[in-house]
């Protein structure tokens, strides 16, 4: 069984590369490292205990409070994982800066993010994914099926990926045993993640971005400084070839000839420019308009016009990739070319403990061999930072996604203190998940990882993908044609992505015998493919049931997004805010409640469950304007012009970047 399609050797074995060395040993590295760890904690605190955190709304969507500034900076931050700065960068070493295609798309899916995904979902009422498609379809299938592919998608291609970028540069700056590494990474992130909920995950993330930003530039002066500026890099680039070639075919060592084209052929380029725009928009249309961590962080705005103000600051810094984390990549191809493209396997091995190739390590080999004391130690704060943060993004999420969508199944009248303790014990068992992940993740090979987190995207999310865009759009989609859609597409999803991991992928010196018709379409064509299909199925299936009553959809549908009438739910809700509340004040009567001592009290004050006043209850006038107020999406006339003169900004700079570079 060939075990490498998804980047997996049998043991890990010769990982460990015979020159390895434990670089960053001085005083004013370490002394940057723990300056920024106490800043992040310090900051985590402060945000834990300024916001409420004992409350759904406060715990999972930070009170829906915040301004739009640290919205677009936890956007960008969740987004840009440690899987970039390295499995970009090594893939830009490889192949040029198509793979900055992947980062420019998101440009022009925030703006759809922004002005026509969120505000249905605010309309809507909703907090988690899931939780629409229930109210949009009614039944429970559909929102279980997406909870749990969400959770498992989190697992094994966001943490798994994190976590082996994050030891891979651990291991080229400190030379750490891994093991620990990783568990004192992830024991920081869960304690803020634990204890402060989405508000604290949200400041941190801006502290992090802005340490990712400031940190990157610097390198990448560092990195264009040593080359001897643009010109002299683009010429080098094409000319940086390994010197051990054997009689291995030329194909495999020289840099691609559209290097510098983002667009290329439909038929022989990598990165097939059909592919790009179509295919990788599906991705993207799921990954930021559908998908939990991103639309949580929308979700936990005061207001739409910070929502869309939110999504521009985080288009306009997914400029910076290319600049970042792309050219750096290549221009560590032109320093180290033995290195970081050797093709000879045997080489590869004893460079990096991966046989497929070296690229991956093309980000951290060139901090640590050209960055002086100081700014080593800030450059791995911000591959920390970029762990970090999209660690507590994925826990706050996934703890969202199982508290809302799983555990109210079992427990439906669970109180509210309760959904608030079993959210956070399911971080801390995700985190035991993570720990039993890490001897995988440990063996992954190097030159798969990127390719490995976009095939499977594309395998298993064109059929959510079609689900919300259909269920938003067109009001004929009924649930049994959403779900038969829905499972469909995930068995022919796994039917390629089962035949790719019987036969492998292969590599330029090892091609792999997968047959063609299968395994010779590009997964970008392929998540096409499925997405046609899917839509297909969900539309054809639905003709032939009944159509769900306007009274159903009214504020779920973009048709029928402002209509002021009553919605009728199709199912009752799971789970309602303070239920019970009347059953509990009686026992207080008969019972008086037994104090609790120090060290609980203290536990309660430190996880956010401290016992507080009840709050006076509310009459069905004040519920009606709560729910009004939580679920309006109207706009100040001069901020929405502001915004959308913006967005028109944004669109025309990702259109010029595209035809420069394309």
């Amino acid at each position: 069984m060939a075990w490498d399609y998804f980047g997996f050797f049998r043991s890990a074995e010769n990982q460990k590369s015979p020159s390895s060395t434990t670089s960053i040993k001085n005083a004013a590295d370490i002394s940057v490292i723990i300056i920024y760890f106490l800043v992040v904690l310090a900051v985590g605190v402060i945000a834990m205990v300024r916001t409420n955190r004992s409350t759904v709304g406060g715990f999972f969507l930070a009170g829906r409070s915040m301004v739009w500034w640290p919205i677009g900076a936890s956007l960008f931050a969740s987004n840009i994982g440690s899987g970039h700065f390295v499995g970009i960068a090594g893939t830009a070493a490889a192949s040029g800066i198509a793979i900055g295609g992947f980062e420019w798309n998101a440009l022009i899916v925030v703006v759809i993010l922004g002005w026509i995904f969120v505000p249905i979902y605010i309309k809507a009422g909703v907090v988690t994914m899931p939780e629409y498609l229930k109210k949009r379809f009614g039944g429970q299938r559909i929102r279980i099926y997406l909870s749990v592919l969400s959770l498992f998608l989190y697992i094994f291609t966001k943490i798994s990926a994190d976590m082996f970028s994050g030891a891979i540069f651990i291991q080229q700056a400190l030379g750490l045993n891994i093991y620990v590494a990783v568990i004192a990474l992830l024991a920081i992130t869960a304690l803020y993640t634990i204890t402060g909920g989405l508000a604290a995950v949200i400041y941190t993330d801006t502290l992090q971005t802005i340490i990712m930003v400031i940190g990157s530039f610097i390198l990448m002066g560092f990195a264009f400084n040593k080359v001897g500026g643009y010109e002299n890099f683009e010429s080098s680039y094409m000319t940086a070839v390994p010197k051990n070639i054997s009689n291995i075919s030329a194909e495999c060592y020289e840099p691609r000839s559209d290097a510098f084209h983002i667009f290329r052929d439909p038929i022989t380029g990598d990165l097939p420019w059909p592919g790009l725009v179509f295919g990788l928009t599906i991705q993207a249309t799921w990954y930021w308009c559908t998908d939990q961590v991103i639309v949580q962080r929308c979700l936990s705005a005061k207001n739409l016009s910070h929502v869309k103000a939110g999504c521009l600051l985080c288009g306009y810094l997914k400029l910076l990739p290319m600049f970042l984390m792309v050219f750096p990549g290549m221009i560590s191809r032109i320093l180290y070319p033995d290195v970081v493209a050797c093709v000879i396997p045997e080489e590869c091995q004893k460079y990096c403990g991966a046989s497929v190739g070296c690229s991956n390590i093309a980000y951290p080999k060139l901090v640590v061999d050209i960055m002086p004391n100081g700014l080593r130690g800030l450059m791995l704060a911000v591959m920390l930072a970029s762990l970090m943060s999209s660690l507590t993004s994925i826990f706050n999420s996934a703890s969202t996604l199982f508290t809302m969508d799983i555990y109210t199944k079992v427990r439906r009248h669970a109180k509210e203190r309760e959904l608030m303790i079993a959210g956070r014990v399911f971080i801390v068992i995700l985190i035991g998940i993570s720990i039993a992940w890490i001897p995988v993740v440990q063996s992954a090979q190097s030159g798969q990882l990127f390719d490995y987190i976009q095939s499977i995207t594309s395998y298993l999310t064109p059929p959510v993908a079609a689900v919300f865009m259909l269920g938003m759009f067109c009001k004929r989609i009924t649930e049994s044609g959403a779900f038969y859609g829905l499972t469909i597409g995930l068995a022919i999803g796994l039917s390629r992505m089962i035949t790719e991991f019987i036969y492998g992928t292969g590599s330029c010196v090892n091609p792999s015998n997968c047959p063609a018709i299968i395994c010779g379409v590009h997964y970008l064509y392929f998540g096409m493919i499925l997405f046609a299909i899917s839509c297909i199925l969900m539309y054809g299936i639905s003709l032939m049931t009944k159509p769900i009553d306007d009274k159903h959809l009214y504020r779920l549908c973009w048709s029928l997004r402002n209509n002021t009438e009553e919605r009728v739910d199709i199912d009752p809700d799971d789970w309602i805010e303070d239920q019970d509340e009347d059953d509990g004040s009686k026992m207080d009567l008969e019972e008086p409640e037994e104090k609790p001592n120090f060290f609980k009290k203290a536990l309660m004050c430190f996880c956010g469950l401290e016992e507080s006043k009840k709050a006076p209850k509310l009459t069905p006038e004040e519920e009606a304007e709560l729910k009004r107020q939580l679920t309006d999406t109207t706009e100040k006339p001069l901020w929405r012009n502001i915004v959308n003169v913006n967005a028109v900004i944004l669109l025309g700079v990702a259109v010029f970047f595209h035809a420069y570079f394309g």
